[in-house]
């Protein structure tokens, strides 16, 4: 089988003409493209965990670009949180002031255990785009043909879903459910698995699980391929998106939210169980992660909404960088108060700095003052023998 690498485009939340030019202007430039194929989704942030947009998603095989109106590292862990995962894949194509440089990550946090640690991430890689980085075309197809052409793996492309190769069976399966209770999908109106009944090229999926036929006729050479447009209804959503290669599982953040939206695996590893319980607009969770690894994708705030920046360990004033405002308050003062405002709003009694907001050492209840031996043994830490 040739390599194939499959490419996303997730569509901006707003009707904005500019960004639905962009958009579309790059779908048509990349059908033109040979070993690629081309889906169009909705937002993926805004994406039902058990629609099709995410079923379109689950169903890709091998490497693939995602390319989202959200900063990489919130396109990456959105797409964990749903079950699609792979290697980290690098980009080039990055916004002109960004900096990030590994080598100023404090030799501290590379001794902590993430949660990434213990997971065993499939072979493939994904590679995400932001897709404000550039206002033309142009930028983001190099970087796709660079890619594409660096792709050492065989990959399975959507055509692995549609078109009946392996690693298509739960696409297959939606197209053409084997029973007739599915919502959508008879018999009668199931599409065959390929999309268009002909073993050809590509077509679209709608929300309720209806394909339609993308022409297509035989030739010797690679014709066209039809992108697969996947339409799901639905409306905007407010969640908060774990980044488990900063995560190191401390669980302060189930402690601190008091609406139930964390939750623990089968291991013990912290997760957005109830996404939907979050209070829309709150990010204050996220200010108080101690390792910078909750990220609210459409929040104001860079850092909040998966910025590079917060992925640093700088020694800076974290309380700005969150988007603090010009106060004397610290990072969890603020957040304290932003989940006080909503207690209020949900009709519950504030609570302020006493629950889920660690107090350090010498200020906890109990504790004696230091003698000389602590002295000692704090002095001895910072040699970091």
């Amino acid at each position: 089988m040739a390599k194939r690498i499959s490419v996303i485009v997730s569509q901006g939340q707003s009707a904005n003409p500019s960004k639905r030019a962009l958009e579309e202007d790059l779908v048509t430039a990349l059908i033109m493209e040979p070993g690629i194929d081309v889906a169009v989704v909705p937002h993926l942030y805004d994406l039902k965990p058990d629609g099709t947009g995410v079923l379109a998603l689950q169903g890709v095989g091998g490497d693939m670009i995602v390319l989202s109106w959200l900063y990489e590292r919130a396109t990456r862990w959105t797409l964990d949180r749903v079950g699609v995962r792979g290697q980290e894949g690098v980009t080039l194509l990055k916004p002109e002031d960004d900096d990030e440089d590994d080598d100023v990550l404090d030799e501290e946090a590379e001794d902590k255990h993430r949660v990434i640690d213990q997971r065993d991430l499939p072979k493939r890689k994904i590679y995400c785009i932001d897709l404000r980085v550039a206002d033309q075309v142009q930028p983001y197809l190099d970087e796709i043909k660079r890619i594409a052409s660096e792709a050492q793996t065989q990959v399975v492309g959507l055509t692995g879903w549609l078109g009946g190769s392996p690693g298509g069976d739960a696409m297959q399966r939606f197209l053409k459910p084997t029973n007739d209770t599915a919502l959508g999908a008879t018999p009668d109106s199931a599409p065959a698995a390929n999309g268009n009944g002909n073993g050809k090229g590509n077509g679209s999926v709608d929300g309720n699980g209806h394909a339609s036929p993308a022409d297509s006729s035989p030739s010797t050479e690679e014709a066209p391929r039809e992108p697969l447009r996947v339409e799901e209804t639905g409306g905007r959503r407010w969640y908060p998106v774990i980044d488990y290669s900063r995560c190191t599982n401390c669980m302060e953040c189930i402690d601190f939210c008091l609406f139930g939206v964390y939750g623990v695996d089968g291991v013990e590893t912290i997760l957005v169980e109830q996404p939907d319980n979050c209070r829309k607009g709150c990010p204050a969770c996220s200010r108080v992660c101690p390792e910078n690894a909750i990220i609210f994708p459409q929040h104001k705030t860079p850092a909040i909404a998966g910025s590079a920046d917060a992925a640093s360990g700088l020694k800076i004033d974290l309380s700005k960088l969150f988007g603090a405002p010009e106060s004397n308050e610290s990072a969890a003062e603020v957040a304290a108060r932003e989940r006080d405002e909503q207690l209020l709003a949900a009709g519950r009694d504030a609570v302020g700095m006493t629950v889920g907001i660690p107090q350090p050492k010498e200020h906890r209840a109990g504790d004696e003052e230091k003698d000389e031996l602590d002295d000692l043994i704090d002095e001895l830490d910072e040699l970091d023998l």
